[in-house]
């Protein structure tokens, strides 16, 4: 690789925010974050009724995709592509409420995404989890901790309601 490709290539993963992290895990934002979904996992049966996934369907193909592949394309493209963009913009990282504009855009465009395919209550609360999501780009500077806390989100989400998504 000759040293152009190599500047582009380089420019390029900084800007999708594909750095490691090592040791992300232990974070206490991180753990806050988990803290944070394991509140929520144990407050939703009380609110709504959940009927839990059968134990069968787990090891299952579109349990998979939805709970792995969907949430690693979602932050490739939205903490990554998205985020990453407005990132560099001198705007984008202007801070309100103790977020980054850059964030808040994003977990707009990253609710207004799950209309698609989730009622407008349940899209509208992807928005909480987005600006988590968003939070540990910033403060990382990488994909890798948005897209780990995704897929433990989407675990407990599916496991607990049932997957009725999944059909």
């Amino acid at each position: 690789m000759n040293t152009t490709t190599s500047h582009i290539v380089s420019a390029l993963c900084e800007i999708l925010g594909l750095r490691q992290v090592p040791g992300f895990y232990r974070s206490k934002i991180f753990l806050s974050c988990l803290a944070v979904g394991a509140a929520f996992w144990g407050l939703l049966p009380l609110l709504v009724a959940v009927q839990p996934l059968p134990w069968h369907r787990i090891p299952s193909l579109v349990f998979l995709l939805a709970v792995v592949w969907q949430p690693i394309v979602e932050e490739l493209l939205f903490r990554g592509c998205l985020q990453g963009a407005l990132s560099f913009r001198e705007w984008g990282q202007r801070s309100l409420v103790g977020l980054s504009i850059a964030n808040l855009l994003t977990s707009v465009m990253f609710t207004g995404a799950h209309i698609a395919t989730h009622s407008l209550l349940w899209a509208s609360l992807t928005l909480f989890p987005s600006l988590l999501f968003g939070l540990l780009r910033d403060r990382s500077g990488s994909v890798f901790p948005p897209i780990a806390l995704h897929i433990i989100y989407n675990a407990g989400y599916f496991m607990l309601t049932g997957g009725s998504s999944l059909i």
